[in-house]
């Protein structure tokens, strides 16, 4: 099974960049001041994208949407993100991806004062579709980026820079929910704005001054078939990878729009306990991703992704099933810190094999999981019972283990 092979050699990291660090590569300038400038476009996106969620509650008075329509409008976001994804992979092979960086995230950072200025849900959603292709034209060109560093770097840092994606979405959201009842959402999202044309200006400065680290020989076969056009269908790795990401992002969007109702719906948990839940969730993440870096040094991409596959699962079970709302919560962080670094460690594994053009398959494939989600646990739940839904984000917690599991194995099985 040569795919399988392939897909072992990848997650066991025999035969990829991700070897043992150089002291060159840890102390080169170069390359120290290309992963600030990386990371600051990870917690800029976080940031804005946070900030732009907690005036969605206003912006739907201001259109006069029902429940229905801002359902239908929001779903702009996702679809723009996702119909945008597998162009921006050919734009990072044909421009590259520091270039395509800068440009997503000034037009991501402009692209956000437009919510505010609708007054109506058709509207609201034509501008989120626009909204929502910057924001996932960032986050391929930002990924392919963080995957060409990490080759030189020889170190497996892209939980961080999704730990700061975490941290600046906790950041937006924050500052946002104080500021929310002093400025207007114009005001509001106009200063998000400015603040992400700053950090676009600066930080691109330095992403546009170095051209992407070399990229070593991709993996035999990684890059898929051709195509009329000169245009590649993904390889079967890529696809793999892919789908340990849509398993993360299912979780993620279930987790944001379904467990607070659950702790108040089906627990009984007030305001407070209810928003705790998320939180927790949410932190706990953010900390995976701080100690993602470790922890896939010391025990290598595919046991982490087993380990964290399992990890989330048991966490989701109690969460779901827990007759109490603080069991519940315990559930959710446990759950959190599982899934935290299987995306990353994905998305990473999608780009060394394909390249843009893998990390691109790969996201398009992930955060179509998080399209899928939050409406799958809703038919779900009017089914059968809301913690029953819930229990999905545990079996494809568990399905991702399996497959890390499955591709498991030591550098020989992916040579033969």
């Amino acid at each position: 099974m040569p795919t399988l092979n392939k897909i072992r050699t990848a997650l066991s990291g025999a035969g990829t960049r991700n070897t043992r660090p150089t002291p060159d590569s840890l102390t080169d300038p170069r390359l120290v001041r290309l992963r600030i400038a990386i990371t600051a476009f990870f917690a800029m996106d976080g940031f804005l994208f946070a900030g732009w969620v907690v005036r969605i509650p206003a912006i739907k008075a201001q259109t006069g949407a029902g429940a229905g329509a801002l359902g239908l409008a929001l779903l702009g976001v996702s679809a723009g993100a996702v119909a945008f994804m597998m162009i921006t992979g050919r734009l990072c092979r044909r421009f590259g991806s520091h270039a395509v960086t800068v440009a997503s995230a000034v037009a991501m950072a402009l692209s956000i004062v437009l919510p505010p200025l609708t007054h109506s849900a058709t509207a609201l959603g034509l501008v989120l579709l626009v909204f929502g292709a910057a924001y996932g034209s960032l986050n391929v060109a930002m990924n392919s980026a963080a995957v060409d560093l990490i080759g030189a770097l020889r170190r497996p840092v892209m939980p961080g820079f999704h730990a700061a994606f975490s941290l600046g979405g906790m950041l937006g959201a924050g500052l946002g929910g104080l500021i929310a009842g002093r400025l207007s959402p114009t005001l509001h999202l106009t200063l998000l704005a400015v603040t992400g044309l700053l950090v676009a200006a600066v930080a691109g400065r330095s992403l546009l001054a170095h051209p992407a680290p070399v990229v070593p020989e991709r993996l035999p076969s990684a890059e898929g078939r051709a195509l009329p056009g000169g245009r590649r269908r993904p390889g079967r790795m890529v696809l793999g990878f892919g789908l340990l990401a849509l398993c993360t992002a299912y979780g993620e969007g279930a987790m944001a729009d379904w467990g607070a109702l659950h702790l108040s719906q089906d627990l009984a948990a007030g305001p407070g306990p209810a928003a705790a839940g998320y939180a927790v969730f949410a932190l706990a993440m953010t900390a995976g991703r701080l100690s993602g870096t470790a922890v896939v040094q010391r025990f290598g991409p595919a046991r982490a992704l087993v380990a964290g596959g399992g990890t989330a699962t048991a966490g989701m079970l109690l969460g779901a099933l827990a007759p109490t709302v603080w069991v519940a919560c315990l559930g959710f962080a446990v759950a959190g810190l599982g899934l935290a670094n299987i995306f990353p460690v994905a998305i990473a594994r999608a780009g060394e094999a394909g390249g843009p053009g893998g990390v691109a398959a790969a996201s398009t494939i992930g955060y179509g999981g998080m399209l899928l989600g939050p409406p799958a646990i809703g038919f779900l739940a009017q089914a059968f019972t809301l913690p029953l839904a819930l229990t999905t984000v545990a079996l494809l917690a568990a399905v991702a283990a399996g497959i890390a599991y499955g591709t498991r194995g030591a550098h020989h099985a992916g040579q033969a």
